[in-house]
């Protein structure tokens, strides 16, 4: 049977040794080599580059942090899988680790059991990120999914009547003298007011006023 086998970066014995001892409880794990600092590590795979390992444990946080080794040890081999084993769940830290390189993110308060799958997972070639961290990903996803602002909207965007309240606004009628002009209630035009900020991305009435006069509505030919 062909063990996976497996590189620890902690600079701290008793994790190291911590480690050591969980992973010699499964058969098909193998531990082949260990460092105390990221200097250590990169010095040793740039002068053997084609050392067989197949699942990287690194710390994030100890001299020659995590994030700048992972960086130097793709430089020295693009093909090793590294998994960052940390204390650490905040999105600096796993984003950093994952534009330098790293396959996979588990807090080193996770079980044995998830550590063995997180290594099962990268040595088969897929990414492996701990409930947490998953979680402070899929938040930041989140916020990042904004509706679409007025940088990106354009005349054509929006329906002939909101053209025709939009430009009535720019010129600083009342929603009273609107209604009167478009045969329609204020009601109406007071949704459409509405409709408009949050489409245009913008807060207030001036907002609406300087897409106006930015997208060339006010021209003589709207």
């Amino acid at each position: 049977m062909n063990k996976i086998k497996v590189i620890i970066v902690d600079d701290h014995d008793i994790v190291r040794d911590g480690i050591k001892a969980l992973l010699s409880t499964f058969d098909d794990i193998e531990v082949v080599n260990e460092f105390s600092n990221g200097d250590e590590i990169v010095r040793f795979f740039q002068e053997q580059p084609g050392f067989e390992v197949d699942v990287i444990l690194m710390d994030v946080n100890m001299p020659y942090n995590g994030i700048d080794t992972t960086q130097k040890l793709i430089e020295c081999n693009e093909k090793l899988k590294i998994l960052a084993l940390t204390m650490h769940v905040e999105e600096m830290y796993i984003k950093k680790m994952l534009k330098n390189g790293a396959m996979g993110y588990v807090l080193k308060t996770c079980s044995r059991d998830e550590l063995y799958e997180a290594i099962k997972s990268l040595h088969q070639g897929q990414p492996y990120f701990s409930k947490e961290a998953s979680q402070m990903l899929m938040n930041q996803f989140m916020k990042n999914q904004k509706p679409k602002t007025s940088s990106l909207v354009t005349l054509d965007d929006l329906t002939k009547r909101e053209k025709e309240i939009l430009k009535l606004i720019a010129l600083e009628h009342t929603n009273q003298e609107i209604a009167e002009k478009l045969f329609i209630s204020p009601r109406t035009v007071d949704n459409h007011r509405r409709n408009l900020l949050q489409k245009l991305g913008v807060k207030n009435t001036a907002g609406l006023t300087r897409f106006a006069i930015n997208s060339g509505l006010l021209d003589e030919d709207k």
